[in-house]
């Protein structure tokens, strides 16, 4: 969803710019060189280059083997290195809207919550930066969430001009000054992704499935104090599971059936003296009113009251809910979820201070020692999760996309070993695109992934420029092949490496030198990784690629 956008875009621009390529640039070149003003000899800079390329090259070409194994090493240690990068689905959006989740124990009150409410938007207003402050109790009467009473909502926005990361670690201060709450403080943008990923507003969710409350609600204890020691992982809940206080009416068949009277009969008396039956409605004007028959208020006041209801018979007379039922109160649970057919149980928790990659391991391999009984079991969801889908997806596409490049290499040079030549050149892209990742955050997001599969096709590029020249020369200028053609090719192939490389990295050097910004999460990884395989795409082709072409060549002849 966020990354498709950007292919599609830069296909268009690849698509637009061959158009141009093969058009208009052969007509506009016809135009203005046919002027003869086009200089007879090179600029200063670019003679000067070749001279300094011509001497370190000449080193090179002497030396292939050497060049095929600098090759062999970068590409081990790169290899080697890429598992040490911590791994991260999204960046953390640097949002000026917050939404936190308030939740205290099921049963407490609107008047408990609202009071809790209150001082917590004292305290926060009273941070300098804080804008505004708003929030919601429990639900409306057809609302989307089934929460109850002690769930809150709060939103509060920070100006833009304020220290981001200084009011936002003094609101999560307030925050974390509410010990007796179930709480956490994410932005508006990150809070909706995990929400739709798991349904849960944390970043990793461990949901445990099983038959039996009891067994559950023990097996999510035992997990909870297994993630509790993680570092990096933070606000371990459990989802909130606790016995409150319940009437229940009991129908008692046989009390009931010399009045006439059957459970629906019973059920739907109670009900709409107890909660209320809609009977019709009431329009004025634009407006509609429901109309609904409920008993008053003395009615439902205690279990005696309930017991006291009067109950219409078939024959006319009423009769107490004591005679035809038992009413008691009775303990029950304040929320059973399902899913997929199965009682589960949530126990989440926040990452902070590590990357996402590692705490998420870290949890794995703490579950592997918890054993949880037959007919249960615990998957690890959220974010996490989400990465290694997209990567395993991400990876599948990008194998596919290298047997194409093999392809088209294939039906360009009409030779497999020319192909494979220019093909194994790609990973040269992946040393600088790994090694700046480590430099600038030490995270491989799912941005940088999309960068690597980037930086592979300028690689390719690169490549494919540098032995179609050789090959040129040798085919159509009839040169001998040997160290002169490879060294002529290579020079002559220096200038428009070089200018296509510095034209790309330039277009991308304000994004990454802008740093982690507002608006630029998601784009400066993606440029710092595609910056970082230009610079070794660029270096490693022009000076270990001739070396190797000429003896990949000769060994072929």
């Amino acid at each position: 969803a966020f990354f498709r956008p950007l292919a599609e875009s830069y296909v268009y621009a690849i698509l637009a710019s061959l158009v141009v390529a093969l058009t208009i640039t052969p007509a506009m070149a016809l135009l203005l060189l046919a002027r003869g003003d086009v200089p007879a000899e090179e600029p200063r800079l670019v003679h000067s280059l070749k001279g300094l390329y011509r001497n370190a090259l000449s080193r090179l070409i002497a030396r292939p083997a050497a060049a095929a194994i600098t090759l062999l090493a970068l590409l081990a240690g790169t290899m080697a290195a890429a598992p040490l990068l911590g791994e991260e689905l999204l960046p953390n959006f640097r949002e000026y809207d917050f939404l936190m989740h308030w939740v205290e124990k099921p049963g407490a009150s609107v008047e408990a919550s609202t009071r809790i409410t209150q001082r917590a938007s004292e305290e926060l207003m009273a941070i300098p930066g804080v804008r505004n402050f708003g929030s919601h109790i429990g639900r409306a009467e057809v609302a989307d969430e089934v929460v109850g009473p002690n769930f809150t909502e709060l939103w509060i926005s920070l100006d833009p001009s304020v220290d981001y990361d200084a009011t936002v670690a003094k609101v999560q201060a307030v925050v974390d000054g509410y010990p007796g709450l179930k709480r956490d403080l994410l932005t508006y943008l990150r809070e909706r992704i995990k929400e739709v990923l798991t349904g849960a507003s944390a970043t990793v969710v461990v949901r445990i499935f099983g038959p039996e409350i009891e067994t559950l609600q023990s097996n999510a204890a035992t997990i909870k104090q297994a993630l509790d020691g993680i570092p990096g992982a933070v606000d371990v809940q459990v989802q909130s599971q606790v016995l409150v206080p319940q009437i229940e009416v009991q129908f008692l068949p046989e009390l009931a059936a010399p009045y006439g009277l059957t459970a629906g009969d019973v059920r739907r008396a109670v009900t709409t003296l107890v909660q209320g039956a809609r009977v019709g409605e009431i329009y004025d004007e634009q407006r509609v009113f429901s109309v609904v028959v409920r008993g008053t208020p003395e009615l439902r006041q205690s279990p005696e009251a309930i017991q006291a209801l009067r109950i219409p018979t078939a024959s006319g007379t009423h009769i107490p809910l004591s005679a035809v039922a038992r009413v008691t109160i009775a303990p029950a649970l304040s929320e059973v979820t399902r899913e997929g057919g199965s009682r589960k149980l949530d126990v989440t928790c926040n990452v902070r201070g590590r990357d996402l990659g590692s705490v998420a391991r870290d949890i794995q391999a703490r579950l592997s020692g918890v054993a949880l009984g037959e007919g249960y079991h615990a998957e690890v969801l959220g974010e996490y999760a989400v990465r290694q889908a997209s990567s395993r997806r991400l990876l599948l596409m990008s194998g596919l996309t290298l047997l194409f490049i093999f392809l088209i290499l294939m039906v360009d040079f009409g030779d497999p070993r020319l192909a494979t030549l220019v093909f194994v050149t790609l990973p040269f892209a992946l040393v600088g695109a790994i090694a700046a990742a480590f430099l600038s955050t030490g995270i491989l997001s799912l941005g940088s992934l999309v960068g690597l599969i980037t930086v592979i096709g300028i690689a390719a590029r690169n490549g494919i420029m540098m032995v179609s020249h050789f090959r040129h020369l040798e085919v159509e200028e009839q040169m001998p092949f040997g160290a002169d053609l490879v060294m002529r090719g290579a020079q002559e192939r220096l200038a428009p490496i070089l200018m296509t490389a510095l034209a790309t990295g330039l277009a991308l050097l304000p994004i990454a030198l802008g740093g982690n910004k507002a608006g630029q999460e998601i784009e400066h990884p993606l440029a710092v990784v595609i910056l970082g395989g230009l610079v070794t795409s660029t270096i490693l082709n022009l000076f270990l690629l001739p070396p190797l072409y000429l003896r990949y060549r000769r060994s072929r002849a």
